[in-house]
């Protein structure tokens, strides 16, 4: 019985591999014959002809005129009831798509890879930020659960909801040159459901972690002074900071706050159409939505090397909740002299265990 279901869900998957690769190379442009009655040629050999006006076999076929008659774009009479039903042609459109498909998609593509060679140039030179001084074994709370489950809720949302993005933005550059028209449709209307179903949970992921980490994160005069040196990451010794350190609350502020409000705003303006908002509304929302997303990736990359590669010990902190006293003395001395202090929430959470003495020997007498 095994042995026939497994028969019969092989059969499955190779029938859909096939299906999905003949259905690519179907979408090749085909050649119309018809036959010919030339002298010197054979009668009934195929000719190529040409296609219709206005058939879909035809490069961009789809494209707009460059411009619309005034009458196009003219209020008319519409039965239906509802917002823009009366109106055929919106010109805006034109100017929606150029900007997308044009300066958006050449640029953004170029500002994300330069993202990524700053963060790869980074990593070769400097190499990842190690612990001058050896790990004590007592280890301090960093994140508890709730914020824990906060940030990683937030963050695996935010992966799904930027791979299907890519595939939905430059899908067309990057996935449909080797996939093919038929797997790539497949691939783009799971990425566009997908995206649409995860995007109200990182929204709701993004305030719960500002409720949450608001408070550790309002500036003070030290991180004006670590923001102005880097942190000291290209010196000697690291400038002292509290739980999160400048950079840490520009990303929060910036990234979290800022580029999160304009992302979920656009995204759901976007995600629900039937809020009866204007096609203008909803074309600046995409356009905003997309700058947004790109400075977004941008930002969270090398929020993300930071917190795996570039740093020991910091993915352990939200991995595990905990990091070692040497660690938090190093990264983090303001945070780390106020817990100790017993002024902060998170405590120490283990101790070494005392090296064994060994038994003396009993003396006599």
């Amino acid at each position: 019985m095994l042995k026939d279901a497994a028969r019969h869900w092989g059969a499955l998957i190779f029938g859909m591999a096939l299906a999905m690769t003949s259905g690519a190379w179907a979408q090749e442009a085909v050649p119309v014959t018809a036959p010919t009655e030339h002298a010197g040629k054979v009668p009934g050999a195929p000719q190529i002809v040409a296609p219709p006006v206005g058939s879909a076999a035809v490069p961009g076929w789809n494209n707009p005129p460059q411009a619309w008659e005034p009458l196009s774009e003219t209020r008319q009479y519409a039965s239906l009831p509802g917002i823009e039903t009366y109106r055929l042609i919106q010109g805006a459109g034109r100017e929606w798509r150029a900007l997308r498909n044009g300066p958006i998609t050449q640029l953004g593509g170029w500002f994300v890879v330069l993202v990524l060679a700053a963060i790869l140039l980074f990593y070769l030179v400097k190499g990842p930020i190690r612990l001058s001084e050896p790990r004590t074994g007592r280890m301090i709370e960093r994140f508890n659960a709730v914020e824990r489950a906060s940030h990683w809720t937030m963050a695996i949302s935010f992966i799904f909801l930027a791979l299907t993005g890519i595939v939905m933005f430059w899908g067309k550059h990057i996935v449909l040159p080797w996939l093919g028209y038929s797997s790539f449709s497949w691939v783009t209307v799971v990425s566009k459901n997908v995206h649409n179903f995860v995007g109200p949970l990182f929204v709701f992921a993004l305030l719960v972690s500002f409720l949450i980490f608001v408070k550790d994160n309002l500036f003070r005069p030290i991180d004006w002074t670590w923001i102005k040196h880097f942190g000291g990451m290209f010196g000697r010794r690291e400038i002292p900071s509290g739980r999160f350190n400048g950079l840490e609350k520009v990303w929060f502020w910036g990234g979290l706050v800022l580029l999160g409000i304009a992302l979920s705003v656009t995204g759901l303006i976007l995600d629900f159409p039937n809020w009866a908002q204007t096609r203008e509304v909803m074309q600046v929302s995409n356009i905003v939505h997309l700058v947004a997303a790109l400075a977004f990736i941008a930002g969270a990359m090398g929020h993300i090397y930071i917190g795996t590669i570039g740093m020991e010990g910091a993915y352990h902190a939200m991995r595990r909740g905990t990091v070692d006293e040497a660690w938090a003395r190093q990264h983090h001395r303001l945070w780390y002299e106020e817990v100790r202090a017993g002024e902060r929430p998170e405590k120490v959470v283990a101790h070494p265990q005392p090296p064994l003495r060994p038994a003396r020997a009993h003396r006599r007498a």
